[in-house]
C-alpha cells in the first residue's frame, strides 16, 4: 500500500486532505505538535513532530512514498513579531524536506499559498498565474505574505536529490468547517454570520474551496508532469465581500439574520485594509485544470458550506 505523510494533521486544509486520502485507499500518516491534539480517525496513524525541532521527522517520513507538507503558520494582517510566522514557516519546509530526501521520499507537495504570488504588485488588469511572486519589500505585503514567499523561495532552492517537489498556491480558502474550529476565509463567513461586521468593505475576495485544495495535492502527488511544478488554484473570479453576505442570506435563511446588507464608506473602514479596496486580484488556474484535471466548485457552493458547518 502507498504511504503519504499529511503535516499539520489536525488543521483544515489537511484534515480535508487526510480524508480524501483515505477514501482512495492509501495507508495515511499525519503529524501534529502533540498527540493530545491528534483527532480519532480510522485509518489513520498520527505522530508528533513540531515544524521548530528536528524531533520526530524521521520517524514520520520513514517508508512514506509521498508527502503534503500543509503545517505552517497562519495569520494574515498586523503582527507583532514577523519572525513568529517566518521561522517555523520556512524553517519548518527546509526541515520536512530534509527529512523527507533522507528518507527516499518520491515526491513532496508542498502547501504555499496566492500570498505568495499576488502582493506587493501594482494594482492594474494582471492577471496573476504561477510565473508571478510576491514581492517582499512591496506595497501591502504583510508578515504571512513574507512567511509564505520566503518558505516556498526556499523549498525551491533546497538541494532535494532525486525527490520531486510540486507546491500549491491556494487563494482563500472556504468551506466546510471540521470539529467546530474555523479557520481559513472560513474567519470571513464567521464575522459576517456574527453580525461582528457592521458592513462590507469595497474587498474582492478571490476564493477557492477546501474540499478542491485537498484535490488538488492529491493529484498532483502523482500526476505526470507535476514535478518541479507551482499550481494556482482558484474557483474564479475574486468577488465582493457584499456578494458573500447575499449568499449567505439567500441559502441560510434565519441563520443569517444577522448579516450585514450596507457597504461601508472607505473611510469607515481600517486604514490598514483601504489600500485593496475597490481592487479585484484577477487569477488563473488554467494550469491547475490542464496539468492535473482539476475541476472546482463554484465559490458559492464553498461559502455556503462553510456557513451551514458553522450554523
Amino acid at each position: 500500500m502507498t504511504t503519504v505523510l499529511v503535516t499539520g494533521g489536525s488543521g483544515f486544509i489537511a484534515g480535508h486532505c487526510i480524508s480524501l486520502l483515505v477514501e482512495r485507499g492509501y495507508d495515511v500518516r499525519a503529524t501534529v505538535r502533540s498527540l493530545d491534539r491528534a483527532p480519532t480517525l480510522d485509518g489513520v496513524t498520527f505522530v508528533a513532530a513540531d515544524l521548530l525541532s528536528d524531533d520526530g521527522w524521521a520517524d514520520a517520513v520513514r517508508g512514506c512514498d509521498y508527502v503534503l507538507h500543509v503545517a505552517s503558520p497562519v495569520a494574515p494582517g498586523h503582527v507583532e513579531n514577523e519572525d513568529d510566522l517566518i521561522v517555523p514557516a520556512r524553517e519548518g519546509t527546509l526541515r520536512v524536506l530534509r527529512a523527507a530526501r533522507d528518507a527516499g521520499v518520491r515526491r513532496v507537495v508542498l502547501t504555499s499559498a496566492f500570498h505568495a504570488v499576488g502582493w506587493g504588485h501594482p494594482h492594474d488588469d494582471h492577471v496573476f498565474t504561477e510565473d508571478d511572486w510576491t514581492v517582499l519589500d512591496g506595497p501591502g505585503t504583510d508578515a504571512y505574505g513574507r512567511s509564505k514567499t520566503l518558505a516556498e523561495r526556499a523549498a525551491w532552492d533546497f538541494d532535494r536529490g532525486s525527490m520531486e517537489l510540486t507546491t500549491i498556491l491556494p487563494v482563500a480558502v472556504m468551506g466546510p468547517a471540521r470539529g467546530g474550529a474555523v479557520s481559513g476565509a472560513n474567519h470571513i463567513v464567521q464575522s459576517i454570520l456574527s453580525g461582528a461586521m457592521p458592513g462590507f468593505p469595497d474587498l474582492w475576495i478571490p476564493i477557492v474551496d477546501v474540499r478542491d485544495v485537498a484535490s488538488a495535492h492529491v493529484a498532483a502527488m502523482t500526476a505526470e508532469g507535476a514535478a518541479g511544478q507551482r499550481f494556482l488554484v482558484a474557483d474564479g473570479p475574486a468577488i465582493p465581500m457584499a456578494e458573500i453576505g447575499a449568499i449567505l442570506r439567500r441559502h441560510l435563511g434565519s441563520a443569517a439574520d444577522k448579516v450585514p446588507t450596507r457597504v461601508l464608506a472607505d473611510d469607515e473602514v481600517p486604514p490598514a485594509m483601504r489600500a485593496d479596496l475597490g481592487y479585484a486580484r484577477r487569477v488563473s488556474s488554467e494550469k491547475a485544470r490542464r496539468v492535473l484535471g482539476w475541476t472546482p466548485r463554484s465559490a458559492e457552493e464553498a461559502i455556503v458550506a462553510a456557513g451551514e458547518s458553522m450554523v
